[in-house]
């Protein structure tokens, strides 16, 4: 019988794979989108669903709100909100949450 390479968890081979296939980039926005919704869920859930990460720009990830108000709730939460996912694996690197506010007609706003 051959030799058995030891297992590996799935999550520990997407980023050598996602590197090989040039969508690092996108795998990192994936992971940011994914545990900035858990965070905010946690810690501002008056606005969970209300808001999403639209890009990670180095180290700023841009969150865009769905309406004034949900983006003034984002920022009374942003030092928070932003300690807690640069702690995380998907945080790693990440300084600074900037919110803007949807405009009518983009993708995710409730205005047409």
């Amino acid at each position: 019988m051959g030799t058995r390479r030891p297992m590996v968890r799935i999550g520990e081979l997407l980023p050598d794979a996602a590197r090989g296939l040039g969508l690092e980039d996108e795998l990192r926005l994936s992971r940011a989108m994914a545990t900035f919704d858990r965070i905010v869920a946690e810690r501002a859930p008056s606005v969970a669903g209300a808001c999403h990460v639209t890009r990670v720009d180095g180290g700023t990830v841009v969150v865009e709100a769905m309406a004034p108000i949900v983006a003034q709730e984002l920022r009374l939460h942003v030092p928070e909100l932003l300690a807690a996912l640069a702690g995380s694996p998907a945080g790693a690197g990440i300084r600074e949450i900037r919110v803007v506010i949807a405009r009518a007609g983009s993708p995710g706003s409730t205005a047409s």
